[in-house]
């Protein structure tokens, strides 16, 4: 058998070529967009400019800039490991953006991507009274994406990050340098609240694992490249969700709010809490699967959160 033959990149001289070349060999190569980008164009010109540490909005004249040899083979290199070996373009040029910021990534922790972006660009309204947040939690944070725009939208708040992968809080102590928030973010190792202070928090903020079994053995081959620990939580999604709602109370000032990513594990939820008035986000720039519950309500209903907690030991 004749082995195929990487495509040559001899005759490409400006940053329009590569982002034409690299257009025309992603919609060839039949990729899964969803790790910063949702189509190939988009993914060509993100993958092209951050490789060449260029922002989003040059101008039109710096397309037709010539590359050095060496900024040739290295943009070609990232954009034949894209295709041969899927691997998500925020991992080959270490940045994702999220909330309008930008964020170092590798493979220790998820790419950003949650909606709840949206969340906090609107402060949580009308949820929240934005003067009224001083104390933020981020719980199973990995990149600390979250709770860092957090900090951004609640200027005058503490933010707590917390994670169990002391990988993921090695990225997260990057970011959390990058934007010198270190004066107001703190990073904690933690087993969900395990080894948390007794604050009490106005937000508890998580994007946990919430994959179920089926799920992970249908994603495409992006997402392998990413920790199997941000992603599995068991037969039905559930394994973390269901511990965070047992303990939010403790952690939740009266007047707090929890709010939770479960993805497609929705439907296993309201099927096995059916009298919980989760209240679903419904998003303006797409996304689902996130609930906002009350303070009060997490109180109520933490008997039967705890009870189903006993049914799985």
């Amino acid at each position: 058998m004749q082995l195929q033959q990487t495509p040559s990149f001899q005759g490409l001289t400006t940053i329009r070529d590569f982002i034409r070349w690299a257009y025309s060999r992603f919609n060839q190569a039949d990729l899964f967009y969803g790790h910063g980008a949702d189509n190939s164009w988009d993914e060509a010109v993100h993958l092209v400019l951050q490789s060449l540490a260029l922002p989003w909005d040059i101008e039109q004249p710096l397309f037709d800039c010539h590359l050095t040899d060496d900024e040739k083979q290295h943009v070609a290199s990232l954009i034949n490991q894209r295709i041969e070996q899927r691997i998500p373009t925020a991992y080959l040029v270490n940045q994702a953006w999220f909330c309008g910021l930008p964020f170092y990534v590798d493979e220790r922790v998820l790419v950003p991507r949650s909606p709840i972006a949206e969340l906090i660009n609107n402060q949580f309204r009308p949820w929240l009274v934005a003067s009224s947040v001083d104390r933020v939690l981020d719980l199973c944070a990995g990149s600390g994406c979250i709770g860092i725009a957090c900090a951004y939208a609640f200027p005058e708040a503490q933010v707590d990050i917390a994670d169990i992968s002391t990988d993921a809080l090695q990225v997260a102590t990057i970011n959390v340098d990058q934007h010198e928030l270190a004066h107001r973010v703190s990073l904690v190792q933690s087993d969900l609240y395990q080894a948390l202070s007794q604050h009490r928090y106005q937000l508890i903020v998580s994007n946990p694992p919430y994959v179920d079994a089926e799920d992970m053995a249908d994603m495409p081959a992006e997402f392998h490249h990413e920790p199997a620990l941000g992603l599995e939580a068991g037969d039905d999604g559930l394994d973390l969700v269901k511990h965070i709602l047992a303990k939010a109370a403790d952690y939740l000032t009266d007047d707090g709010l929890l709010v939770v990513e479960v993805g497609n594990s929705q439907w296993a939820l309201e099927e096995q809490f059916p009298q919980v008035p989760f209240t679903w986000v419904e998003f303006e720039q797409g996304g689902h699967g996130v609930f906002v519950l009350s303070a009060a309500d997490c109180k109520q209903f933490q008997p039967v959160f705890q009870t189903q907690i006993n049914k799985a030991v």
